[in-house]
Formats: C-alpha cells, structure tokens, sequence
C-alpha cells in the first residue's frame, strides 16, 4: 500500500469508530434512558460494567487483583488449609529451554538447586494437596554470586504459576529480597566528613514467604490449593540458590489484648532504658536504606556542621517492603515499651506506615501497619494504642531485634479504586475522540443526554467514586491532606462538567485535567519518607528521654550553622601546586567515591596527588576562567560547554596528548562529534544517554502486535493501538529523524546549516506529521506513568526511564522490554537508527600549570576499569536506581545486565550520533523547536516553517562565525570548521554482545 493510501485508510479510523458508536447509542436509546434514570437516583453501583467499561484500556488487569481474588475465595467459603508440605527445590519436574541450573552444595547446603540465569528462564514443580484450601508459600534460599560476573545487588523478583495460570496479578511479581550491612567503622576525610560506607551482603540462608513486590500487603499472599496433582512453576531472570519451597498453613496475627493474654500476668519493670543508634544497622535488604545527615541539635552524634552520618532513612526509606533490622540486649526479663525518635515532615499532613517486628515477628495486629504521623520537626513516636496507652511487650534476657518496614498497605484499596476511576476516565476521553475525530466544532450542537446517555453516565460514577476516594483517604490519614484535596479539587472540576451536558464534547481537555489530578495522588500514596534518630526500648516504669529540642536550643545550633558556613576549608580550591585540582559536577557521594579511588589506585601508581572538589554550579567554571582560578580538570561537564570554552580559549586541546588515540577508540566516534571544534578534541564522554523502545510484552501479546523496526511499521500499528485506547511515544526529539533521513546538522564545512537540503525536509515532515497528521500525543507528562499503567504500552525512553521501571515497577518485571529505536531501511537492507541522547564529559583548563599530570588523570578516570570501579561503588550506596551510564562500552557491558538488555544497549550504541558544535549552533534547537510549534501547533506548511528556521540558523552562524573571524564583514570566508561525519555505525560495541 502506498502512502497516500495508507494515510487515507488511518484517517478513515476516527470516522469509522463515531459511525460504529452512534448506531450503537441509537440502537440502545431506551437502554441509555433507563441507566440514566438510574443515574439520577444514585443507585450507580448497579450500572452494567459493560456499559461503564466501553471503549476502556484494560491495562495490565489480565488477572484480577488479589485483594479481589481472596474475597472471591473468601465469598466461596474457601478456608484456610491447615496442613504443610516441603518440596525440594532439586527436585524440577520440568524447565525452560536453555535454562542454566544444577544440583549441588552452595553456602554449606547440599543438594541444593542452583540457578544461573542470564536470561528469563523457569523451573516447574509438582505436588499432591490432600486437604484443599488456602495456602501461604516460602522460599529457603541464598544469593547465588557468580564470581565471573559485576556484583548484583538487585532482588530477585519471581513470577508465580499454578497449574500454569497466575492466580492474581500480584503473583507476576514476588520478590526475594537479599541483605546487606553497612562497613563499619566509619572512615572520614580530610575536612572530618563521614565517608559513605560500602555495603556488605550477608551470606547466609533466608526463609521469605512469598509476598507482593510494591509493599501493598503487611501479610504473606495466600494461594487455594484445590485437593489433588498441582504444577508450581517459578520464573525470573536473576540467579538464585534455592534450597526448599514450602507450602503451610497461613499464620493468624493475634490482637493486642490476645497477645497480653497469652503472656506472664505480673507487670514487672526492668529498670533498663536501651538505646539504639538507628544508623547502626544490623542488616537492610536495600542498599539503596543509606545512613544520613542531620543538623538538629539532639540528633547523635551531633554533626556541628559537618557531614557526620547520625541518622537513617529519609526520602530513601520510603519504598514499600524496604526493611531494616537492629539488634540489642535485654539485661533481665521483663514488660518493655518502645519509642522512636523520628522525622516526618516530607509530605504535609499525610501518615506514613511501618510494619514492626520484634524477633521476625508481628507481634500483635496494631503493629501490622503502624502510622506515624507527620510533623514539621523532629518527634517522639511511642508505640501507643488509640487510648494513648503504650504497647508493653514481654522480653526474655538476650539478644533480640526489631526491624521496620514501610508499608503502604492501608493505601491499598484507595489506590485500587483510583486505578479504576482512571480507566473509567480513559474509556470517556476516547468516546470523546470519537465523537468529536479529534476535532472541536463548536459550531455543531449536541443532545447529550438523550442521544449519548452513557457519557454523562460515566461523569456520575466518576464523581461517586471519587468523593469515596475522598471519605476512605480522610479515614486512613486522620484529616486531609494535599492528596485529599487533589481528589476534591477533581470533583469540583467533574462537578463543572456534568453542569451543561451538551459542552461535553468540547470539555476532552478539561477530563484530562482530571485524569491529571487522580493519576497525581498515586505516586505520593505509595511513597512513605521516614528518617530515624534513635530507638528506645525502656522498662514500662520509666520514662523515655526528651526527644523535641527546645527554642533555645534550635537558636544556638542555628547560629552555629551560620559561623560555620564563614569557615573556608570547603571552598573550591584551584592554583594548589601541591595537588591536582579536579572541580566535579556531580553530588557530594560522588566526589567521595571518586577521591577515594584516586588515593586507592591514581596516586600510588602515578604519584600524583588528587583533591577532588564539589562543583556545586557549572557556570561557576566561566567566572573562574575569569579570574584566572581555574581547576586543572572538570569532571561532569555539559555536552557543549567544552566547546564553548574551547571557543574562547579557556579549554586545552586534548587531541595531541600521547595515547589520545587510544583512549578515544574506546568510544563511539558518534558521542566524540560534540568535542570536536577547530582541527582539535577538547573533551571525552564519561557518561551519555539514549533512547530505546520500551513495550509492554502482555498489552502487544493482546493485540496480537509485533514490535516495530522501522518507522514505516510504527504507522502500521497506530490505528491498531488508538482504537483500542492506546497510543504510542515519540519525544518531541528531531536528532534521530535529522539523521536517519541521511541529513546533517552543517554543510561540510561547518559554515552554514545543511537542514535545506531535500533530505532534511523530508526528515523534518516525518518528524512533525506523528503530530499533526497521525494524532500522537504531543506532550507527555509522564511516559513512566503512561507506561505503567498500560495506557501508552510502547514508545521511546531514555536511560532514566529504564532504571526506574527496574527500581519502581517491580509489578511489571518481565512483562515488558526493549528494543533499538525505530529507524528507516536502507538500500541495502540495514536500518539506520542513529539518535543521540545528551552526555556529560571530562575536559582540562588551558590556564592550568599541570596539563600533563590531568591528561594522565583523564586517561585513568575514563578507562574502563576505573569506570566500572566507580560505577560499582554507586550502585552499591544506592542501587540499580544510581547505576552510572558511562559511555566507556567496555565498563559498560560489565554491569550486571541480563543478556538481552545489554544486546539491545549495544545496538543502539552502534548507532549513536549527537550533534557537533559550532559557534552559534544553539540557534539550531532553537529553530528548530519553533518550526515544529509551527507547523504542528500553528498548521503551517511544513516546508515554509524549515526554511524560515534555516534562514535565522544561517543568519546566526554568519554573525558568529564573523565575531571569531571565520567569515570577514564582505562574506569571504577566511576559516572553516570541518565538523565530523559519520556515515557508517561503530563496530566497536559488537565485541561486547552476549
């Protein structure tokens, strides 16, 4: 089909659609009048869900929920089984092809399964149920390290089947958690600042029931087992040793009065008080639960001023199923009460919740989920019943331990009810679409409620639903909060747009607004931040210490910060001939980590003493440059401000230095273009960014899509992904379009802009009509969101995006992917998929002294051991959400990746691409930014806007290119630039291809 005839055929969709759904309405008038009339009544709950859920993007729902399936099982009067059986984890009935496992001993433990993966792989298990019923399951088992491999400090996160079906969506996603400590004591740097410790996993054996990965539910997830032959099948793409999987009767939580109950009768205190510093964990099964820093005046030990490590959590504790232990020593038997001293000021107004545990324990339900309210400041939190009465509980001399974990489980059924309100809302918005074609004619009158009942229908619901919302977040909160009055301020705006029915069709903006605002509340609700000082643990006859500092003392600590801020030991240092002076633009950890690997390996082998300082502002560099007090070296640095510096003489040319050559084969000749300015090199990447394709495996699978290769496959799809309610994400980003349609940025000389060439038209048409001629979104709030939620199943991401559905979706893991970006067939059968992304490089100052001594500390800094050392340290303070994406491929591929992760990251580097910079070439985004907001805001003709952006582009480099005397007042050029071309993909990567 040719492309008129194709474009024909996917604008004939909208029409087509509006036809279908009015006969539809016509059809079912009288039906509408009667859901109408039951509308006014409020009797919603009644409405017919085929009628509600019309045109309605069923997300990732290909399984019920689970707190719905437990009621169904619950509702069938299905009882908790009361029997336990153990299988060995050797003993696999069935696996998948490829898979990499064996039996064997590891850690101590013989006969064991141990389970290689590079890949998602599954093993399946048999058992005979003799008494039918609910179950809970568990897992023994042990991190399985593979020592040829990058350490992998990520969970291992399973997909449950039984008898080959997921029996709730939750079982896509069960996770195992590992452990880890802190590596103690404590090491300081030369200004007195805690260094941040490395973290140390535990080995040992860990029994885990099987619980769900967002932290939704305090209990294990419990599993019906009907009586006869069941098939248990595991799958995941992480390894893992497992010794046994049991299956047990699920376990009762007792009440508090219960657990009094069943416990000595006699009240006796100890007369012990025991504090525990929360930073001194004993285990954290993150290591992403980092140690932190406070300056509050009771806060031990006190900071004054430095960066000393006297708390835990914060903002990095607020995930839910994130846990950290303690342990302590009970001098004497004897009824103990338990405060904590924390901080709770993140989110204004909003409870967070711990589930606590004494010895592994929950002992008694109050504790299940615990809320602790917010405060501006810091507090004492005593554990305390509704009364105000403490909780006492009875403990036996010795060693025990107490561990809080985050749990956003009394959020859970809000959180549910949000997610349906906004399918409800997706489902009306594209009855909108259809309805108006994705055009407002306000010209045209409707009859909304007599000839389209359902619309207002949906309206109704939505406003039901959301003031329940409203009531059930004031109940789990105790008072409003900025999420209780997003959702009332949703219902205001319902409220306006149920008033005149027939402007519905006119209002496909306004429902988005309040798709917004609902879809707003859910990442707050499933965040709870909370930062620790000390826990009490003290006898039920003593009172705990003062735990709120005093006015006076919060004025003296105050004054203090301020005379302490005047002390110049931080200041950026430059000039020093003693050291080599390296400024980095990354956070105060990073300069830690990176000053720690100098002393560890730079200057033992070189001799060359290294003081690495924070950059806390790039632009600081050009007031440096002109007071003469630059750094011999930045690290961190913009994509064009190394060229932006060399223009004006403050960057030293790095081209000539010895083992240049070498250095710069390690990258992709695509990422090296935008360091490239008059004949010589004044940078080299450390870090770079790129797009991939992300979809969703189970919304394709359901569409009975493929994934696109070409930008011809992707219009293929569209009308596919639209009528069904979906859509697809393409970044506002013309770089790949540019290059793909064998355009460039500059003529070969650099002088003047290339973009008016017939390829450069042609790229700039594509670009632009997914826009304005095939309805793709033209701005995204959230492609994360849209993702996970199933709305925008397939589309562009970078980098960021990938970490974060690694780190923050854990529901999703497996039932999504990537693939290179889309591109455009060649001649000879290839297809180009050149696209940038953005990086951040290392350059050396012109005016430094040391200019020798930072090229041997550039070469060591981007080689690609020190790379991986130093991407291997982050990842351990933080996790996979801070894995560092060097642009060094070698110390890139080692990274703990699954296979065909990185397969697909090296693809795309092959292809990498950014623009070069000459003087002037910021007018090029510019330009270019304005024909898009042109051609697709405005209507223009796509042609008229490029060549007007190519008229202001020319006319800038022409000025600068006269001010730095390239081109003389006359126009005769007297230099040229001669940037880079790149034709042909970088092999380089190839070698690292698993």
């Amino acid at each position: 089909m040719n492309e008129s005839s194709n474009r024909m055929t996917y604008l004939r969709k909208p029409l087509y659609v509006f036809s279908m759904l009015a006969l539809v309405l016509v059809l079912m008038s009288g039906y509408g009048d009667s859901k109408q009339a039951l509308a006014n009544e409020n009797n919603l709950s009644e409405i017919d869900s085929e009628l509600l859920y019309s045109n309605t993007v069923q997300t990732n729902q290909l399984e019920p929920d689970y707190v719905t399936r437990l009621k169904e099982w619950n509702d069938a009067g299905i009882d908790a089984a009361e029997a336990t059986l153990v299988i060995k984890a050797a003993d696999i009935k069935r696996h998948s092809e490829g898979s990499l496992h064996k039996v064997g001993s590891y850690a101590g433990a013989e006969d064991v399964l141990i389970w290689n993966n590079q890949a998602s792989h599954w093993v399946e298990y048999e058992v005979i149920i003799d008494d039918p019923g609910l179950y809970e399951l568990s897992l023994v088992y042990h991190s399985y390290n593979n020592e040829s491999a990058s350490k992998n400090y990520r969970p291992t996160i399973m997909a449950v089947q039984i008898d080959g079906q997921f029996q709730y969506r939750e079982a896509r996603s069960i996770e195992f958690t590992k452990l880890f400590k802190d590596e103690l004591p404590l090491r300081q740097d030369e200004f007195g600042d805690d260094i941040r410790p490395r973290p140390i996993e535990l080995e040992q054996w860990i029994t885990r029931s099987f619980k769900d990965s967002e932290g939704m539910y305090v209990n294990p997830l419990r599993w019906y087992l009907d009586k006869g032959k069941h098939t248990i099948r595991l799958q995941t793409q992480e390894s893992i040793a497992i010794d046994q999987i049991v299956i047990s009767s699920p376990q009762s939580v007792p009440q508090y009065t219960d657990y009094l109950a069943g416990l000595p009768g006699e009240r006796n205190g100890s007369g012990e008080i025991i504090q525990i510093e929360a930073e001194i964990m004993n285990s954290k099964n993150d290591v992403s639960l980092q140690m932190a820093v406070d300056q509050d005046p009771l806060v031990t030990p006190n900071a004054n001023g430095k960066q000393i490590f006297n708390t835990v959590g914060g903002t990095r504790w607020e995930q839910g199923g994130k846990a950290i232990t303690w342990s302590f020593d009970v001098p004497k038997d004897g009824w103990y009460k338990i405060a904590i001293r924390a901080f709770q000021g993140y989110q204004t107004n909003k409870r967070v919740f711990r589930t606590i545990y004494i010895d592994g324990q929950i002992p008694f339900k109050e504790l299940e989920a615990y809320p602790i309210e917010y405060a501006s400041s810091w507090q004492g939190v005593t554990l305390q019943d509704a009364d105000g009465g403490a909780f006492e509980l009875y403990l036996n001399a010795g060693e025990h331990s107490i561990t809080m974990e985050a749990t956003n489980a009394p959020y859970a059924s809000i959180l549910a009810e949000v997610k349906d309100t906004l399918l409800i809302l997706n489902g009306l918005s594209q009855d909108l679409y259809a309805l108006q074609g994705g055009e407002n004619d306000v010209n045209r009158t409707w009859d909304i409620e007599n000839n389209f009942p359902e619309i207002p229908l949906k309206l109704e619901v939505v406003q039901q639903k959301l003031k329940q919302i409203e009531q059930e977040m004031i109940q789990v909160n105790g008072r409003t909060d900025n999420n209780s009055q997003m959702i009332r301020s949703a219902i205001s705006d319902v409220e306006a747009i149920l008033k005149y029915p027939n402007d519905i069709p006119y209002k496909r903006d306004n429902v988005s607004s309040v798709q917004q605002s609902i879809a707003s509340v859910q990442q707050p609700l499933t965040q709870s931040p909370l930062m620790i000082d000390k826990i009490y643990i003290a006898s039920i006859d003593d009172s705990f210490p003062r735990m709120r500092s005093n006015l006076w003392e919060r004025f003296q600590n105050s004054m203090n910060q301020f005379m302490i801020s005047f002390n110049d030991e931080r200041q950026l240092s430059a000039g020093d001939d003693q050291v080599l002076n390296v400024w980095m633009a990354y956070g105060r950890d990073y300069v830690n980590v990176l000053q720690d690997l100098a002393d560890q390996y730079f200057t033992p082998e070189t001799g060359i003493k290294v003081k690495v300082d924070l950059l806390p502002d790039e632009n600081l560099l050009v007031l440096a440059n002109a007071a003469g007090r630059v750094p011999d070296i930045a690290i961190g640095m913009t994509e064009g401000r190394p060229v932006e510096m060399a223009i004006r003489d403050a960057a030293a040319p790095i081209s000539d230095f010895p083992g240049f050559e070498e250095l710069a084969a390690q990258y992709a000749p695509g990422a090296m273009m935008p360091y490239y300015y008059a004949d010589n090199y004044y940078a080299v990447p450390e870090s770079q960014q790129f797009n991939v394709l992300f979809y969703r495996k189970d919304i394709l699978e359901q569409l009975e899509l493929e994934i696109p290769t070409t930008w011809e496959e992707v219009l293929h799809i569209l009308p596919t992904l639209q009528q069904n309610g979906y859509d697809f994400n393409i970044p506002t980003d013309y770089l790949p379009f540019i290059y793909q349609n064998g355009a460039e940025f500059y003529s070969p000389d650099g002088i003047t802009t290339a973009l008016n060439s017939a390829e450069g038209f042609q790229a700039f048409k594509q670009y632009t009509d997914f826009y304005s001629l095939y309805g793709i979104k033209r701005q995204v709030a959230s492609f994360y969101q849209h993702f996970r939620d199933g709305v925008m199943p397939i589309g562009l991401g970078d980098f960021n995006m990938f970490l974060q559905m690694s780190v923050a979706a854990p529901e999703l893991r497996g039932w999504w992917g990537i693939a290179p970006i889309p591109g455009i067939k060649q001649e000879d059968g290839t297809i180009a998929r050149w696209a940038g992304g953005g990086q951040k490089a290392t350059m050396i100052f012109e005016k430094s002294n040391k200019k020798d001594e930072a090229w041997q500390f550039m070469k060591w800094w981007l080689e690609a051991e020190t790379q991986e050392r130093f991407g291997s340290d982050l990842e351990g303070f933080y996790g996979i959400a801070f894995r560092w994406n060097t642009a060094n491929v070698e110390a890139f591929s080692h990274f703990p990746w699954q296979a065909e992760e990185l397969n697909v990251f090296l693809e795309q580097w092959r292809w990498y691409k950014d623009m070069a910079h000459v003087p002037g070439s910021y007018f090029i985004p510019r330009e270019l930014n304005n024909a898009w907001n042109r051609t697709v805001l405005d209507g223009h003709n796509f042609r008229a806007s490029l060549e007007e952006a190519v008229l202001n582009i020319n006319r800038e480099l022409r000025r600068k290119a006269i001010e730095f005397k390239y081109i003389d007042e006359e126009g005769n050029v007297l230099g040229t630039y001669d940037p880079p071309m790149i034709t042909e993909p970088w092999e380089g990567a190839k070698k690292f291809v698993r």
